[in-house]
């Protein structure tokens, strides 16, 4: 497995809508196994392969509290959203060192096809309920950041900007 590099906003690409898996074979398991590898490396509960700059709809996500439970959702798609919303704190392992409050559903219906290409239907609530919204919002083309006003846009990705420029002179320097 390979640790693949995440993407950081404002990188044009994280803005890509991602298009279907044609076929569950080898190379999607592999990137699959390399998502999950790059999550946990990255201490994220969720990512989608937008963020590693492949443009497929597939998320990998683990809510749980050992971090053992990875879940595969390829070609998700939304079956149902709760009206009750709910206002939370957000981040994001491609805006890192962000967090802001964005409103989420507080539950979710998706179906999609698992690792081995099975379809299955997911019924999810709380944390897992937002976390697969966020992670296919990335398949949209959509940053949790979106949901910010320009001002609070603006100062982020500024931040981004400085500390990438800052890594970047560190780097020459070494």
């Amino acid at each position: 497995m390979a640790i693949l590099p995440i993407l950081r906003y404002p990188d044009p690409r994280l803005h890509k809508v991602a298009q279907p898996v044609q076929q569950v074979d080898e190379r999607i398991r592999t990137l699959v196994a390399d998502m999950i590898a790059t999550m946990y490396e990255a201490d994220g509960i969720g990512l989608a392969a937008t963020q590693v700059d492949v443009h497929e709809r597939v998320i990998v996500i683990d809510v749980s509290e050992a971090r053992d439970q990875p879940m595969v959702l390829i070609n998700p798609e939304t079956l149902w959203l709760s009206e009750e919303k709910h206002l939370g704190d957000e981040g994001c392992l491609s805006v890192p060192g962000v967090y802001e409050r964005v409103e989420r559903s507080v539950a979710a219906r998706v179906r999609a096809l698992d690792a081995a290409g099975e379809p299955r239907v997911i019924e999810a609530e709380d944390l897992l309920a937002v976390c697969i919204q966020h992670e296919m919002d990335h398949l949209m083309g959509r940053v949790f950041v979106d949901y910010l006003s320009a001002l609070k846009r603006g100062r982020i990705k500024t931040r981004l900007l400085k500390q990438e420029k800052e890594l970047r002179q560190q780097a020459v320097h070494a």
